[in-house]
């Protein structure tokens, strides 16, 4: 099914509408009346030609984030919360719908185009060896890495490009905004480590952590300066035990319910506000 939100895009640009008095229609659709609904960019991770990383009984990554993507999207179109400023609606938004590769810049751009408020990039990451395990949540860093461990997870999630048919070059020139960064960047990575920390907090109630904090590297996909973004590793494919979780149904659920919390804490809390 295609998501209503990016229906409407496509549907602005084929009957290239007047521009609006903001010079943006979709925002303009989104504040048609006093309770525009915080906007969620939900980002499944890999697709298409890209499985991402396998577990070691052919368990896709792009499969098992893609369904966690649609429990995640049920659940936030479904909630409203009460913060001190009032009632705020939410609404999810899919970078990617269907298994279909999505090159990274353009996963950012849609959610920019959205207006959307946060962007989680949902993964299920790998490593050299089985034992492994446990979830992680990453923001940007401006400048090195907080681990070597985290490095080499950016590394491997800015991949995904190449595996596309996409070179570094083709894409450097739509990017080099995304690496301008600025005031309102290291603004966005603040709002990005307390959104984070609330979704380890809300994480450790139904799984097992593999870091405490949050940790930041050059994600590509975590670079809009102006939307606070974080990439969430629920499991380790391959790892044996949390590859069989991945794939359950029981375990989609809990995860996405605490990711749908994190976002609720986030917005309960003063937020960008601060």
């Amino acid at each position: 099914a295609i998501d209503p939100l990016e229906d409407l895009i496509q549907k602005l640009h084929q009957s290239q509408p007047k521009k609006s008095e903001t010079g943006d229609p979709i925002a303009e659709w989104l504040q048609k009346n006093n309770e525009r609904p915080a906007v969620i960019a939900i980002d499944a991770g890999h697709g298409g030609e890209d499985p991402g990383a396998i577990g070691p009984t052919g368990a896709k990554e792009k499969d098992v984030v893609l369904a966690m993507a649609f429990k995640l999207q049920e659940r936030i179109n479904s909630t409203q919360i009460f913060t001190r400023h009032g009632p705020l609606s939410l609404r999810a938004y899919l970078t990617r719908d269907g298994d279909y590769f999505v090159p990274l810049h353009e996963r950012v751009q849609k959610a920019q185009r959205v207006k959307a408020e946060l962007f989680i990039s949902l993964h299920a990451d790998a490593f050299f060896t089985p034992q492994a395990r446990g979830a992680s949540v990453f923001a940007l860093s401006q400048g090195a890495a907080s681990s070597s461990a985290a490095r080499w997870m950016a590394q491997q999630e800015n991949r995904s490009d190449r595996i596309g048919g996409l070179s570094s070059i083709q894409v450097k020139d739509q990017q080099a905004r995304f690496a301008l960064f600025d005031m309102s960047t290291t603004h966005q990575i603040n709002q990005s480590l307390k959104l984070g920390q609330a979704m380890l907090g809300e994480i450790s109630k139904v799984g097992n952590l593999h870091k405490q904090e949050v940790e930041q590297a050059g994600f590509a996909v975590l670079k809009a300066p102006d939307i606070p973004s974080i990439l969430v590793e629920s499991a380790f494919i391959s790892n044996p035990q949390e590859e069989m979780l991945l794939t359950s149904d029981a375990f989609q659920s809990n995860i996405t319910q605490a990711l749908l919390r994190g976002v609720q804490s986030y917005f309960k809390s003063d937020k960008s506000m601060s």
